[in-house]
């Protein structure tokens, strides 16, 4: 038998947390027997809270829990607090396990019983033309809004209303007084109010008051409100599905239109982001902030942020637990967003994107305000060749986007992109692009400093160590030598000789006799060498090849200008690789 751990966000209604309480008691006679060993708590607000429901679970000898988020939708709480809650619980508990069970809805149990109060409601009266307002809690996630309306629409299939409409109390349109006049334009003459809400609180008494007020402004109306899904036997089986499903492995959970693992319009800034807790909407001192960055305190001094990391394998990701993945939880310690991470270097300024070199690829060739920078930043948007290391010393709340472009392979577009730096900008955060060798050196950052500016988002820009220079150097090569070469022309190989949008001109190339350094040449360079040599760069010219320049697996070959093709294909040389020809690559010394 496993140890089933129900968990509340919590509300100051005492109703509530009556009607969850007996829930709780309920499930826990369904499950009597060996189907389940039943505890309930709350993450914040109510008693008992989580830990002591957890403490007793562990207690009777469970060592390995569904934690099963009593939420309707995938928001907020589900995919972020419920999960950092469970996390400080495994920290107070060692070598404690969960399975993670997904949102109550949709399901059709819920719809059932939906229908059952709308039934009430109505008190015999007909269906045919009864209009329904769905209200839900609302939200700053478009995802959980979008299930709010699925179930409206689940709703009104087949079961006979006029039809049924959603709407959200807080957070989110239409408001409960928008969609009441919504239905009336339609032609409603009979509306019932259904709250897709458990329990009782502070926002179904919300919808109760609007609804009211909506009424008694249109008397010539028969409006009514249905009560709320509350504690049932359907409820108490929906619960033990999904803890049966988390149990077996089959979770399901839909991610394919969350904010927080796709962009979606308008909501670019939400793409990666850990969630942060914020006040609930029920609690009449905190009101219902609901921007990031909200910072509060477990009681033991230590700061709360929380991740949202979409696991599909339904067995969690390096957290210890067997949870989904969504939300799993960072615990900081005391790091705010109000200074710049190791106290030197210049400030980033909230709302400003710097766009900055990382060098050729190790942590250490990094400029020091360059450094600075990402140590400041509250989201670091990263390229693949980026000095991965540096994300490791971040602080836990900082969001790190990855921007990668691997050849022939996935790749985030550059719109994606430009459109990430200035919805993170806008909402005020710190945002640092992070890219590898300098910005612009075939980096693209001038189109992104262009984006911010169009945006009139403020962006600054820090060199970086180009890999132009720096692969070489790195393998005992100097780009230039005093009677050797005077000149050193860099030339990006993405497109060959005799491509009709290549801007290069080869045949003053193979004309010349400085030294060229090829990027982005893996797949082009045989018929760059031909073309260096038909026109004029004698056969035996030395070229030396460097693939991941600066890293303990550095390659270093060299070769001659008629041979390299074969060389590259023969050693499989693969991206990223640097070609210098010239030489200055007889010059190579060993250095270290």
């Amino acid at each position: 038998m496993t140890g089933l751990v129900i968990v509340g966000h919590g509300t100051r209604s005492e109703a509530g947390v009556a009607q969850f309480a007996a829930l709780v008691d309920r499930v826990r006679r369904r499950a009597a027997g060996d189907v389940a060993d039943v505890a309930g708590g709350f993450i914040e607000l109510s008693r008992p809270p989580l830990t002591d429901a957890v403490t007793e679970l562990v207690d009777r000898g469970h060592r390995a829990l569904v934690a099963l988020p009593l939420v309707l939708t995938a928001a907020g709480h589900g995919k972020g607090d419920i999960p950092a809650a469970m996390a400080r619980e495994q920290r107070r508990h060692p070598g404690l396990t969960y399975r993670y069970g997904r949102p109550l809805g949709p399901h059709p149990l819920l719809h059932t019983v939906l229908e059952e109060r709308i039934d009430a409601a109505l008190a015999g009266a007909g269906r045919a033309d009864t209009w329904v307002a769905l209200i839900g809690r609302g939200s700053t996630d478009p995802d959980a809004n979008a299930e709010v309306a699925k179930v409206a629409r689940l709703l009104w299939e087949g079961r006979g209303y006029a039809g049924v409409e959603p709407g959200f109390v807080s957070l989110a349109e239409p408001s409960v007084p928008a969609v009441l006049e919504r239905l009336r334009r339609l032609g409603a003459r009979r509306i019932v109010v259904a709250p897709y809400f458990l329990f009782a609180g502070v926002l179904p008494d919300r919808i109760v008051a609007r609804t009211g007020e909506f009424a008694a402004a249109h008397p010539d109306l028969d409006v009514r409100v249905a009560d709320l899904i509350g504690d049932c036997d359907a409820l108490a089986d929906l619960v033990l599905q999904r803890h049966a499903e988390a149990l077996g492995g089959d979770i399901r959970m839909n991610c394919d239109t969350c904010a927080y693992r796709v962009l979606m319009p308008g909501f670019a800034d939400k793409v990666g982001r850990p969630q942060t807790p914020h006040d609930h909407p029920d609690d009449p001192v905190g009101g219902h902030h609901h921007g990031h960055g909200h910072h509060l305190h477990d009681g033991h001094g230590r700061g709360r942020d929380h991740g949202h990391d979409h696991g599909h394998d339904g067995h969690g990701h390096g957290h210890g637990h067997d949870g989904h993945g969504h939300g799993h939880g960072h615990d900081g310690h005391g790091h705010g967003h109000g200074h710049d991470g190791h106290g030197h270097g210049p400030a980033l300024a909230p709302g400003q994107v710097a766009v900055v070199g990382g060098g050729p690829g190790p942590d250490d060739l990094i400029t020091v305000r360059g450094r600075a920078l990402v140590d400041a930043a509250d989201v670091v948007v990263v390229d693949r060749l980026a000095p991965q290391g540096l994300l490791t010393g971040l602080r836990p709340d900082v969001l790190v986007v990855d921007a990668a472009k691997v050849p022939r392979g996935p790749a985030v577009g550059q719109d994606t992109i430009n459109a990430t730096l200035v919805a993170h900008a806008r909402a005020g955060r710190r945002v640092v692009r992070l890219k590898g060798g300098d910005p612009y050196v075939f980096g693209r950052g001038h189109e992104e400093v262009q984006a911010c500016l169009a945006a009139g988002v403020p962006v600054t820009v820090v060199p970086g160590v180009t890999s132009a220079v720096a692969a070489a150097e790195l393998a005992g090569v100097p780009v230039t030598h005093r009677g050797v070469a005077h000149d050193l022309t860099v030339v990006s190989g993405h497109l060959p000789p005799g491509h009709p949008d290549s801007l290069v001109d080869w045949p003053a190339l193979g004309r010349g006799r400085g030294t060229l350094v090829l990027l982005m040449a893996v797949d082009t360079i045989a018929k760059i060498a031909t073309a260096l040599v038909e026109h004029g760069r004698a056969p035996d010219t030395p070229v030396l090849v460097v693939q991941d320049a600066g890293h303990p697996g550095q390659r270093v070959e060299s070769t001659r200008l008629d041979e390299v093709g074969a060389l590259a294909v023969r050693e499989g040389v693969a991206a990223p690789a640097v070609f210098v020809v010239g030489e200055v690559v007889r010059l190579r010394a060993a250095v270290d």
